[in-house]
């Protein structure tokens, strides 16, 4: 039987990963699908790099344009990253009947639902492992291996950049700012490292595992994000003398009310396995109704574990390539006109613990009147503690973890704490997920 013919777009780093791994395995590669998987035409602006790299085994071209109108391309890999151009070429590619395999998870997040509904009209497949915590075959678990569940949350580390800086602050005793020069300095972090910090590419990646466990579209504008740059050595220290370490979670939750869908940092009990990720790895927690917790853990980025996930992609389409589209397994899990029209809760609805920290003025009454708000708005303290003021020192630390309350109900009374007169500068709110 012969090859099946593939285009690359873009052989950067996950792409000359995608390469060597598809060149070193090919055996076990072609033993796996059926039938040989080949590289035949590569498009990057960089002809000198995609020389070097593919050694004049591939067509090179620095239009991508060459590539998905090549009437020989079967699979169209798209590594080039973005919103706009990337769109444009997944989608030509759709419409010349080319099967697509990306890993760019800010695409599918944010058009995701026009490329599936392109691809379903056409018939072709889009596979995407390698947009979601690199080489862990989470996509793979959630839309087959826990397809007999009802998926009631997951919780996950899916930012390797926040994991090392927070790792770091821990470990070292570093400030943020510190850290975050040093992520730069070793590649963790970009020179611009936002989308990384202020949780936008973990919300990427939570809005796709979102839409296939619940079978809900892909909202991404509904997600809320929020960054670990605020975080304090001061904060970090106190959750661990409390038991609890602090991550950027990325949580989806369905309940009564709707589907949760947030990133920010998070306490989490130090025994919890997936408190102990450290560095750049990533790991997700999956709770099903039927099996419980599982938990996928390994490198979340890197040329070749992203590679991983992006030739497995390859083999999947390839097996599938002669069936009947309807006999696939459907982009998001769900078939196509089943997706719901659940609710995406707006933050204010969503229901956690917290942890609260304020500096008060050391006087008699002050923990009373704090409690008291908290009691006049139906929040419940499970823990608390008071530190001492030190040698000549006039104000202390107050910490407080709550049971679980509505997010605006907790709003409510850090504008009135803050708003006591024996309260100096802001309350820190940190939410808090047991994860039981």
């Amino acid at each position: 039987m012969k090859p099946i013919n593939v285009g690359l777009l873009g052989i950067g780093t996950v792409g000359g990963g995608t390469w060597d791994v598809l060149a070193r395995n090919q055996e076990e590669i072609t033993r796996r699908a059926g039938r040989g998987i080949v590289i035949t035409a590569v498009a990057d602006k960089d002809q000198a790099r995609a020389r070097k790299i593919t050694g004049g085994k591939a067509r090179l071209s620095a239009d991508a344009n060459d590539v998905v109108g090549d009437p020989d391309i079967d699979i169209v890999i798209e590594l080039i990253g973005g919103y706009t151009v990337a769109k444009e070429f997944v989608l030509k590619a759709i419409a010349n009947g080319k099967h697509v395999v990306t890993a760019n998870k800010a695409l599918l997040a944010t058009h995701g639902n026009e490329i599936f509904a392109a691809a379903q009209k056409k018939g072709v497949m889009v596979g995407f492992e390698a947009a979601v915590a690199g080489g862990i075959p989470i996509i793979k678990a959630l839309r087959e291996g826990l397809t007999a569940n009802r998926i009631e949350w997951i919780a996950g580390i899916i930012n390797g950049t926040s994991n090392f800086i927070l790792t770091e602050m821990r470990d070292k005793g570093l400030a943020f700012d510190a850290v975050l020069k040093e992520a730069q300095r070793l590649g963790y972090a970009e020179a611009d490292p936002a989308f990384d910090i202020e949780g936008v590419d973990a919300a990427h990646k939570l809005t796709i595992m979102s839409a296939i466990a619940f079978g809900v579209p892909m909202q991404f504008e509904k997600a809320y994000t929020e960054g670990i740059a605020r975080l304090t050595q001061q904060d970090i220290r106190y959750a661990e003398e409390l038991g609890y370490r602090i991550k950027l979670l990325g949580i989806t939750r369905r309940t009564p009310e709707g589907i949760e869908l947030r990133v920010h940092p998070t306490l989490i009990p130090a025994k919890r396995l997936i408190a102990n990720v450290e560095g750049v790895m990533n790991a997700v927690l999956v709770k099903g109704d039927a099996v419980g917790a599982t938990m996928y853990y390994g490198a979340g980025a890197g040329a070749e574990p992203t590679a991983s996930a992006v030739v497995a992609d390859l083999v999947d389409i390839t097996r599938l390539h002669t069936a009947d589209p309807d006999n696939r397994v459907p982009h998001l899990a769900f078939q196509p006109d089943q997706l719901a029209g659940t609710r995406i809760l707006p933050m204010d609805e969503v229901t956690t613990s917290y942890y609260l920290r304020m500096r008060v003025v050391d006087r008699p009454g002050v923990l009373a009147d704090v409690t008291r708000i908290l009691a006049d708005l139906s929040i419940s303290i499970d823990a608390m503690v008071q530190k001492e003021p030190g040698a000549g020192e006039e104000q202390v630390d107050i910490i407080m973890l709550t049971h679980q309350t509505r997010e605006r109900q907790i709003n409510a009374a850090i504008a009135k704490i803050e708003a006591l007169p024996v309260v100096t500068g802001k309350v820190t709110r940190i939410r808090l997920e047991e994860l039981n």
